[in-house]
């Protein structure tokens, strides 16, 4: 796309973790729109899963930028941002999805090395830190912006027992997230900010999450998840729903 600016009337979403599970979900649902760029972020452009985003459906006068941006790597938000309106005439964008995240060693606190907590620290809490950082001034001119985490329940401090799984470094980087979720809304009194847990989805982390805590898959399709995440977001506002933890399903969830 050359550097230009882009009509007014297009909603520019910006989505992390972008070629698998809920947010290839969530590209190919909003890129299927009219009038929408989706500027997808994945840690590995070259990779077969971040090529196939190029071909993906479109609706009309809608088109996807992707970039590279590992949560990992402390400069890549900016450095992918930056890219932005010199490259691509991006001036603002609508809703940033932080999708990216991990969660790769399911056990207690007891025994969860402390390499395991910065590891799921770093991409979970400290990426999204980040590509907030990165990507406030885009949000700053947009006429509804909208800054969304993709928590979980697991990060919730007031379920502990509700939800209690395995994962601990897991649950820990969610909830730090969460407060910073909490803490971004009460700083920018025109973002409408919020956490939301997708459900226990059938992707490969939820479907290894699932395993590693007894069960033969996670309970919850994609597609419902993706359906309800966007039914969420879509009608979002700061009034009614900025600085709340919420669910797909429509549940508030405790803190």
């Amino acid at each position: 796309m050359p550097a230009q600016l882009l009509p007014p009337s297009q909603t520019v979403y910006l989505i992390t973790g972008a070629n698998r599970g809920i947010g290839n979900g969530l590209v190919q649902a909003y890129l299927s729109r009219p009038n929408t760029i989706v500027i997808a972020t994945t840690r590995d452009p070259s990779s077969s899963s971040s090529k196939a985003l190029a071909t993906l459906p479109t609706g009309k006068n809608s088109t996807i930028i992707v970039l590279k941006l590992d949560a990992s790597v402390e400069s890549d938000a900016k450095d992918a941002i930056d890219d932005l309106s010199s490259t691509y005439g991006i001036t603002h964008i609508d809703t940033v999805i932080a999708n990216a995240g991990i969660a790769n060693y399911w056990g207690p606190t007891s025994t969860t090395p402390l390499r395991a907590f910065q590891d799921h620290f770093n991409v979970n809490t400290l990426g999204t830190i980040a590509l907030f950082q990165a990507t406030i001034p885009f949000l700053d001119k947009s006429d509804e912006p909208r800054f969304v985490y993709i928590s979980t329940t697991v990060g919730s401090i007031g379920g502990v027992e509700k939800y209690p799984l395995q994962g601990v470094a897991y649950g820990a980087s969610k909830a730090a997230s969460n407060y910073i979720m909490r803490k971004i809304h009460l700083e920018h009194p025109k973002l409408t900010a919020i956490p939301i847990h997708p459900g226990w989805v059938q992707t490969d982390m939820g479907n290894d999450g699932a395993v590693a805590n007894g069960l033969e898959e996670a309970p919850v399709t994609l597609k419902d998840s993706v359906d309800g995440l966007m039914g969420k977001i879509d009608t979002a506002t700061r009034e009614e729903t900025s600085g709340k933890f919420l669910s797909f399903d429509g549940m508030h969830i405790d803190w």
